[in-house]
């Protein structure tokens, strides 16, 4: 939910605030705006608490966990990751709310980045709380799971073009809110790796089977055969990005490609099974770590610039720059 809003700048919401951040060398720079005047005036901006509002940025971008050791250590594991490092520093995942990484990842099912990008501000601009107006582009916060319980969601939510993903949107939120909740959901983080994601799989959407075919609007859904690896995705890409499961490696058919072909691992057979997924993740896991999903994301991003992004992969969140794999630039 960022755009460049001007070069170098980049604008999004993040707790419920519209923020613009712009990076120098040593520093992150940020405006935080107000929320817009009930009369429709924009809003001007704001002027937070700086603990509060450096607190936010630290543990979005979890800049307490040290990469340049991390850098090393992964790269005399492995002779790839040392090759890559070097143009690819300081990369950080995100520690993101649980609701939107959730809700935002059942989107992703069958569907491409551009698409994805475009129902969730949908999504937002349907069900969530108008936050400012700037430069005549409305802001908007990520829905309550209450805004997204309701009993006319699906059906809302089908309007705006979500497809068969609609069911499952709404399913989850229903389920949380008479589940364990919203604030259940946070508890995760509390949790191993291994109960966070069984906990992930019984929601719908996430371990509830997407059934292949022609759905009803006329959108096909995913192929049965990659239905539980997708499940198992979604559930990986959530521990992974907001519930603090740094060993959690999402395997999509990219990644899949990445381990057999650039580490030689030949795994899961000949197509990308729940199966393929674990040994997957446990053969990065071996390698890396207990941030092997951190490092995943380096050998991700260089491998995706090697060539156009490949149908089917997942959107990742990852950025920032840092220092080098020896320990060189701002932290």
């Amino acid at each position: 939910r960022w755009w460049e809003s001007s070069p170098g700048a980049w604008t999004g919401v993040l707790g419920g605030r519209v923020w613009t951040l712009r990076q120098d060398p040593d520093r992150l720079w940020y405006t935080v705006y107000g929320e817009e005047e009930e009369d429709g005036r924009p809003a001007e901006a704001a002027k937070p608490d700086g603990a509060e509002t450096d607190q936010i940025l630290r543990d979005y971008f979890q800049l307490d966990v040290g990469l340049p050791a991390l850098y090393c250590a992964w790269g005399a594991a492995d002779p790839l990751f040392r090759k890559v490092a070097d143009d690819f520093p300081g990369v950080r995942v995100l520690r993101q709310d649980p609701i939107e990484c959730l809700l935002s990842f059942i989107c992703t099912s069958n569907n491409h980045i551009s698409r994805i990008t475009a129902m969730i501000e949908r999504l937002c601009q349907a069900f969530g709380r108008r936050l400012c107006r700037l430069d005549a582009r409305p802001f908007h916060a990520f829905p309550s799971l209450s805004a997204l319980a309701g009993a006319d969601t699906e059906a809302r939510l089908r309007a705006l073009g979500f497809g068969y993903r609609a069911k499952f949107v709404s399913g989850s939120a229903r389920a949380i809110v008479e589940g364990l909740g919203a604030e259940g959901l946070h508890r995760l983080r509390a949790v191993p790796y291994a109960e966070a994601r069984r906990v992930l799989c019984a929601l719908p959407g996430v371990g509830a089977k997407v059934g292949a075919g022609m759905g009803r609007d006329g959108e096909r859904g995913p192929a049965a055969g990659a239905d539980g690896a997708a499940r198992q995705q979604v559930a990986d890409c959530v521990c992974l990005m907001a519930l603090d499961k740094a060993e959690a490696v999402p395997v999509d058919t990219h990644v899949w490609r990445i381990a057999r072909q650039r580490y030689g691992a030949a795994l899961g057979g000949r197509s990308l099974t729940p199966r393929a997924h674990q040994e997957i993740g446990d053969f990065f896991r071996g390698l890396w770590g207990p941030r092997a999903g951190w490092a995943q994301a380096v050998v991700f991003c260089a491998d995706l610039r090697k060539g156009q992004e490949p149908a089917g992969s997942r959107d990742r969140a990852w950025g920032g720059r840092g220092r080098d794999s020896c320990g060189n630039g701002p932290p």
